[in-house]
């Protein structure tokens, strides 16, 4: 399979997309093509991203961090500049992290460089949100980062319930090759440690 089509369907994948979207938009993808996608990419970087029902991943934790990471879905995003985009996904952890800064969470890329993440993270001991450093209870999360043409605005709410509460805002970059990644790192080297993304999207916020 070429390099192009597993990118596509991992992309897709990631963005909550199923199996019956894939094939309706791609008439020469068949199942097994999904399935070799998958495999292939879990076997070419030594890490498990795995499509566990529509609209939900299982990533294993592996070591590294924001610029050596290889297990990240990368997904374009709407441009800029007209309203307030916001990205939404809902993590989980299977066992509690134990590593110094393990995490798991959204990061924005901006001409292919990590400029900005929104993470549930473990520092000395204590979960967190980053930004912002409140601490949690709770090994769900769902995180929302809102972005407008010139600002970022990072919310999230323990167990995915209730209202969302503030972690940080700031500034962007000018508009330009602008991707939101789920990503995990800081992983154990020896253990397996995997997260569950559930329902990550992004969408348009009304006005």
């Amino acid at each position: 399979m070429r390099g192009a089509h597993v990118a596509v369907i991992l992309d897709n994948l990631a963005a909550g997309g199923g199996r019956v979207e894939l094939l309706a938009g791609d008439p020469s993808l068949e199942h097994a093509d999904i399935d070799a996608a998958v495999s292939s990419a879990a076997e070419l970087t030594r890490e498990r991203v795995v499509p566990i029902r529509t609209g939900a991943l299982e990533i294993r934790v592996a070591p590294g961090d924001a610029h050596t990471v290889r297990n990240a879905p990368l997904r374009a995003v709407p441009a800029r500049g007209r309203g307030r985009l916001a990205i939404e996904v809902t993590i989980t952890h299977d066992v509690p992290p134990t590593q110094q800064y393990e995490q798991a969470g959204i990061t924005w890329y901006h001409n292919g460089k990590p400029v900005l993440k929104l993470v549930q993270e473990l520092v000395d001991g204590h979960l967190m949100i980053i930004p912002g450093r409140a601490r949690l209870d709770s090994q769900t999360v769902q995180l929302r980062l809102i972005v407008t043409a010139d600002r970022w605005t990072a919310q999230y709410r323990p167990d995915a319930q209730g209202d969302f509460l503030p972690a940080g805002e700031g500034t962007l970059p000018p508009p330009g090759n602008d991707q939101v990644s789920l990503q995990c790192y800081h992983g154990p080297p020896d253990g397996e440690h995997c997260i569950r993304f559930d329902d990550f999207r992004i969408r348009r916020l009304a006005d």
